[in-house]
Formats: structure tokens, C-alpha cells, sequence
């Protein structure tokens, strides 16, 4: 796709080649690409938009589960188990049970950030306003939606934003 100075969208739709014969042994070969004006697209069309919701809601599913046995996992911090049996390793395993409730609570934390945005993704579908570019307005790719679903930036946004 291209854009001509007046902002309008060109789509290549034919390529053409000419071979020239008139110098041998040296022929030319020229390429012609016939462009067509195609109106930019400012939405996703609600099909599209149930495609994003149905991998959001995916991501939502096992996010929250995954956060839920973390949850778990922390909220057992006196379970000791069977395998309490020498008092002298006790010291060890306290620091090493703590260091990993540490970052098992950060991982919560993480986990719950991103639920957070994959909900907000599901409000602007509903709202209309899923796959738009916050800063530029523009229709964020496919793409990149269904790798990055809670994202509110194109590429180039976000590239331009960083620096």
C-alpha cells in the first residue's frame, strides 16, 4: 500500500511487464504496477471484532487460572508437607521459601496487571473502539492484535513513543 501527498491509500492490483527485443542481445525488461485508490478502513468489522474477543477471553481464562494457583500456592505457607524431618536443613529452606513466595507474588502481580488489560481490551470492543491506534487513530494490525490483544498502539506509535 501506498500514500500519495493528499493522505489517500493505494492499493497495487496488477503488475505488468514489457520486454523490449529492440536491442539484443541486451533486452529490457520493464515493470509497470497499476495502483487503485481503496478507502483506509477506521474499524474492524464485528467479525473481526468477535475473532479478538474470542482470543481475549482465551488469554482472560488461563491468566486467571494461572493466577489463581499462584493465589493458592501462596495462601499454603504452613504447609510443611511430610518431608519436615531434620531441624538443621530448616534454616535453608525458610530462606529459599521465602525467596520464592517473593517472586511468586511478583508473578501474581504481573498476572493481575495484565488481566486487567486484557478486561479493558474486552470494554473497547465493546465500546468500538478495539484495534485503533490511541495515538495516531489508525487501524492497528491484524497482526499485531492477535499476538498483543490488550495493545492500544501500532508499532510505530509505540517505537515513537519510546524514544
Amino acid at each position: 500500500m501506498l500514500r500519495n501527498r493528499s493522505s489517500l491509500l493505494f492499493q497495487p492490483t496488477k503488475t505488468l511487464y514489457l520486454w523490449d527485443f529492440s536491442k539484443t542481445p541486451n533486452i529490457t525488461i520493464y515493470c509497470f504496477t497499476i495502483m487503485a485508490e481503496v478507502e483506509e478502513k477506521t474499524r474492524y468489522s464485528e467479525d473481526e471484532l468477535k475473532e479478538f474477543e474470542t482470543i481475549i477471553a482465551q488469554k482472560l481464562e488461563a491468566t486467571r487460572n494461572e493466577l489463581n494457583f499462584i493465589r493458592e500456592t501462596l495462601s499454603r505457607k504452613n504447609d510443611n508437607g511430610t518431608e519436615n524431618t531434620a531441624n538443621s536443613t530448616k534454616l535453608m529452606e525458610d530462606g529459599a521459601d521465602i525467596s520464592e513466595k517473593e517472586q511468586l507474588s511478583q508473578s501474581a502481580g504481573r498476572l493481575q496487571k495484565f488481566a486487567q488489560q486484557l478486561e479493558a481490551a474486552l470494554i473497547r470492543i465493546k465500546n468500538g473502539t478495539y484495534g485503533v491506534c490511541r495515538d495516531s487513530g489508525k487501524l492497528i494490525p491484524k497482526e499485531r492484535l492477535r499476538a498483543v490483544p490488550h495493545t492500544q498502539q501500532t508499532i510505530e506509535a509505540k517505537l515513537k513513543a519510546s524514544n
